[in-house]
């Protein structure tokens, strides 16, 4: 299976660990970190980017959406790089998340932005994966709405992309499936980490659950709900940079 990958580099010698930037499901792709908080952090840090299967310019296999199998997916990514720093949104965080519970010694620092903990908290957004694709671009959440519009090229891309995953692969069903992490296992997570959460969002008791059951993590509270690369993407590149430099 190919995966899609794309590298910026900085100017100059590059910060190690390079930075290893994950989407979400369903509505995202590497455009997700490309066109926000990748450029500032490239400034300094290698940073790579990748389309998550089935999304994007990468393979669309028929199954394997689970966290498990796409942590292997990321392992695969970065095996030629001894140590990595990981930032993840929604399900790419909980991917980051597995990927730093299995590999603690190739996990240098780790933010978790948006993570939906359990994972049954994308119910909304399966629910609307789950529409009809005629229904699915006027039903955009807001947040996306604002920037891809509700009949435009990209929208059409966006619903197109959702209608494929749903019908031909067994990524809704995975979603559905996948278990919660208890905190015992959220407490083995050994590197420093970052917990982002949108003040308005619903993952936003997930971000408290994390900052607490992770030992080193910081807490950062974005005026904003859970498309925060979208509605607030100077704090929040702000924040990570900051946490990285820290």
């Amino acid at each position: 299976m190919r995966l899609h990958a794309v590298a910026l580099d900085p100017p100059g010698p590059p910060v190690d660990p390079p930075v290893v930037m994950l989407h979400g499901l369903l509505i995202g792709n590497l455009t997700t970190w490309y066109f926000t908080a990748a450029p500032a952090l490239a400034r300094r840090r290698r940073v790579l980017l990748y389309d998550l299967r089935g999304h994007g310019r990468s393979d669309v296999p028929p199954s394997g959406y689970d966290v498990a199998t796409q942590a292997r997916d990321l392992a695969g990514v970065v095996a030629c790089l001894p140590r990595v720093a990981l930032v993840g949104h929604s399900y790419g965080a909980l991917i980051a998340l597995r990927f730093a519970l299995d590999h603690p010694n190739r996990v240098d620092r780790l933010v978790l932005v948006e993570a939906p903990l359990p994972p049954a908290r994308m119910g909304e957004t399966a629910a609307f994966a789950r529409r009809a694709p005629a229904d699915m671009a006027a039903a955009l959440p807001a947040e996306l709405r604002a920037v891809v519009g509700a009949g435009g090229r990209r929208a059409r891309r966006l619903v197109a992309q959702l209608a494929r995953l749903s019908r031909d692969t067994t990524l809704l069903a995975d979603v559905d499936a996948e278990g919660d992490v208890d905190d015992a296992e959220l407490a083995r997570v050994s590197c420093r980490a970052l917990v982002v959460c949108g003040r308005r969002s619903a993952c936003a008791p997930a971000g408290e659950r994390l900052a607490r059951a992770i030992p080193r993590a910081d807490f950062v509270v974005l005026d904003g709900g859970h498309y925060l690369h979208l509605d607030q993407p100077r704090a929040l590149t702000g924040a990570i940079a900051r946490f990285f430099d820290g």
